[in-house]
């Protein structure tokens, strides 16, 4: 494990929504892997969900998506130590009784769950042109945008809403309230773009993700200005306030509430009792039903270059094009290193050790 360690230790030189006051480690993201595998084989995954599953935590982290990047495995590791998702179970398709496939994930990390749905929907709509599946009874499913990005490369136009587990997740006020009542709603849309790839959007209806309350309490961080609101409903930058009994406020005020409305709706009003965390509806239609492939890519590329040749506001750069941003990070790291706050990477190999996985 000590191969995995410090190769320099830096301050924070990488953009983030934490304010970090401690140093960053930079680590071989190939040794992380390793680790993160052993640690959930220790815990009873099978070779190939902790292997699947430490990938897709060192990819998000590589992506510089930190709330669903490595800082994950503590939580993971916990939930199956509590029996709140178990370390055995593997995803399984399977047809109801109304003829609706759907996967039940039996309880486990939906990483794996989550891939089989999106291979799965895209490979029915290849048939039907278009195909709706459920994913119940998961734990945490990781980075939504991954397993969308997938789909839309092999053509398709994939939505993922997840939603219904307010009653385990009371993370969100409504808008206008300043109590926790909702979970935060995660949407995902991602469609075949123009020369640089997929066009991925990935959101939780919340200003923040759940995840950056967590990765901030680990790391020692604050989180940014008018995120959170601490149980009186003032606001805050101290993640504590949110633990103790906080909320998340909603992004964009009612449009952030008005979807994670809907996604309560889609994922318990209509798919019915949540198991484990939330349940999810995964979407893809096939895209050359309308366009070629060949002119889809080039009309979406003359749309895509406007958009990217507009003139930068004051304080930006220049304009992005959703999912581009991850892509070019993860291709542009040549070396495969991870910039983890230390406090973070000293918590995973504690718990790697307390595993009997040696330095």
């Amino acid at each position: 494990m000590r191969e995995a360690c410090t190769v320099a230790k830096t301050t924070q030189t990488l953009s983030s929504k934490l304010s970090l006051d401690g140093d960053r480690v930079t680590l071989k993201a190939s040794k992380v892997t390793q680790v993160l595998a052993d640690i959930f084989l220790r815990l009873g995954c099978d070779a190939e969900t902790a292997a699947a599953v430490a990938a897709h935590l060192v990819e998000t982290e590589l992506s510089g998506i930190e709330s669903h990047g490595i800082m994950r495995c503590l939580q993971y590791a916990n939930q199956f130590r509590t029996g709140y998702m178990l370390a055995k179970a593997r995803p399984e398709l399977r047809t109801t009784a109304k003829g609706v496939v759907e996967v039940d994930g039996n309880g486990g990390i939906g990483i794996p769950a989550m891939r089989l749905a999106v291979d799965t929907c895209c490979d029915m709509a290849s048939a039907s042109g278009i195909t709706a599946v459920p994913v119940r009874s998961v734990g945490h499913t990781g980075r939504l945008g991954a397993y969308a990005e997938r789909g839309a490369d092999r053509g398709f136009f994939v939505m993922i809403v997840g939603g219904g587990g307010r009653q385990n997740w009371r993370q969100v006020a409504p808008y206008g309230g300043k109590k926790a009542v909702l979970p935060t709603n995660p949407f995902c849309f991602a469609m075949p773009g123009g020369e640089r790839g997929p066009v991925v959007v990935d959101f939780a209806t919340s200003i923040i993700a759940g995840g950056w309350l967590y990765a901030a309490r680990t790391a020692g961080a604050r989180v940014p200005e008018g995120a959170i609101i601490d149980a009186d409903g003032v606001p805050s930058r101290d993640p504590e306030a949110y633990f103790n009994g906080g909320a998340i406020l909603p992004k964009g005020g009612p449009m952030g509430y008005g979807l994670a409305v809907m996604a309560e709706l889609i994922c318990e009003a209509m798919l019915g009792p949540v198991t484990t965390e939330v349940n999810w509806l995964v979407l893809a239609l096939d895209t050359n039903r309308y366009r070629q492939a060949g002119t889809l890519q080039t009309v979406a590329e003359e749309i895509l270059r406007e958009l990217r040749e507009c003139p930068p506001a004051d304080g930006f750069e220049r304009v992005e094009i959703p999912g581009e941003r991850e892509r070019e990070r993860r291709q542009a790291n040549t070396e495969g290193l991870i910039q983890s706050p230390e406090n973070t990477w000293s918590e995973i190999q504690a718990l790697a050790r307390s595993l009997g996985i040696g330095d």
